[in-house]
């Protein structure tokens, strides 16, 4: 398939990418390749409403099926890549098959962490949740009354404890950490959360170690923590983080740091190579971060297909990102890493506050939990480059719209 743009991996930046290319009415062909069997698909539902039973398989896809072979766009699911031959500029499939390319682009997201072998992390009955295949192998063991032990008290992992306490399970969740989200947020929004799950029943244990799972038959029945104590489990769920999928670009010579590396146009080491998504890796403010978010992922893939059309654009968005747990609507503007100072503002009720981080004197981030007009007004503020004081945000007599709007 001579000068085609090639697509590996078939997430939400490569359904970003193709929907934009397309609407620009770039003629060159496509081809979007994809490990699973399945169209791109929605992601943040899974551990939602689909693990709830609340969403139907269909409904998680970003376009139908027909949708692809409607707008000329060919597409091979259930195929895996093996290799990159960046001077012949070539794919090369798990069969063998090479596939010629013009430009390439990689959207080969990230891989979930997983527990050593050595303590149970294989044992049936001990799931990782990323992926359609990763919710439908757990969601029977989802019943009511069975127990359910969570190892990670990141958002998947908080998200999974709303969606099991709702079906009735009993939850168990483990942070090695001092605090849950210590990694991605501050003091207040982690207590927030803490007050929210232990509200619903969930027992959290934060600075608690894991030592091993513990078997029956093959199968995990409980795990012991660090300082010999035993907790009893019909099912374990492992939110512990993801790597970047970054071993084709590696062996393809491409270069990597903590993901793939890419300039302000998503462009790799190779000029004919991009990559979008979970699995680059960018600079912002002077830093060389990555992004696990579908909002990033989504602009990182238009931003490609507007650069190959011919566009003279660069990535700047502000990124956002969102978390649904029992009636709690998570909104975040901005990026609090490096921040240096945080302060809470108190909600129109006790269900809702936000948290404001700053650094130095300049507003980075907002955690928003049931305050949309926080959320709203807050990115605002970043995007526009106001910097209000923390005095100004405290103050419950701050007009934030009049604020972020004059």
């Amino acid at each position: 398939m001579a000068a085609a743009i090639v697509v590996v991996g078939a997430g939400q930046a490569a359904a970003s990418f193709i929907s934009r290319h397309i609407a620009l009415g770039n003629p060159q062909p496509l081809l979007l390749i994809g490990e699973e069997s399945h169209p791109p698909y929605q992601r943040p539902p899974l551990s939602k409403k689909y693990l709830s039973g609340e969403l139907e398989y269909e409904r998680l896809f970003i376009r139908p099926l027909d949708w692809y072979a409607e707008q000329g766009v060919e597409t091979r699911f259930d195929t895996r890549i093996t290799g990159i031959r960046p001077a012949a500029r070539q794919v090369v499939t798990a069969a063998g098959e090479a596939i010629d390319y013009d430009k390439l682009l990689l959207c080969t997201g990230s891989i979930a962490r997983r527990l050593p072998a050595a303590i149970g992390g294989d044992l049936d009955g001990v799931y990782t949740m990323r992926n359609i295949g990763d919710i439908d192998r757990m969601a029977s063991g989802f019943r009511d009354g069975r127990r359910l032990l969570i190892v990670g008290g990141g958002y998947i992992g908080l998200e999974a404890a709303a969606v099991a306490r709702k079906l009735g399970l009993e939850v168990t969740l483990l942070e090695m950490a001092e605090r849950i989200l210590q990694r991605v947020a501050a003091e207040a929004t982690s207590d927030y959360f803490r007050l929210l799950h232990e509200g619903h029943g969930v027992v959290v244990r934060e600075s608690t170690g894991l030592a091993r799972l513990l078997e029956s038959g093959g199968r995990v029945c409980g795990a012991e923590l660090e300082g010999g104590e035993a907790v009893d489990a019909d099912l374990v769920l492992v939110g512990i983080g993801a790597c970047p999928n970054t071993a084709l670009a590696e062996d393809a010579g491409l270069d990597c740091d903590n993901g793939i590396r890419v300039d302000a146009t998503c462009r790799t080491s190779d000029p004919h190579i991009y990559a979008a998504g979970d699995c680059a890796s960018f600079e912002r403010d002077g830093e060389r971060i990555r992004l696990e978010s579908v909002q990033n992922a989504a602009d990182q893939g238009d931003l490609v297909a507007r650069v190959l059309g011919g566009q003279d654009v660069v990535y700047g968005a502000l990124p956002w990102f969102w978390s649904d747990q029992y009636d709690c609507k998570l909104q975040i503007a901005g990026l609090s890493l490096g921040h240096d100072r945080t302060v809470v503002r108190a909600g129109a009720d006790a269900s809702s506050l936000s948290v404001w981080y700053y650094r130095g004197e300049r507003l980075i981030a907002v955690d928003a939990m049931n305050e949309p007009r926080a959320y709203a007004y807050g990115r605002k503020l970043i995007e526009s480059g106001k910097h209000p004081t923390p005095a100004v945000i405290a103050d419950p007599a701050t007009d934030l719209k009049a604020l972020a709007m004059g």
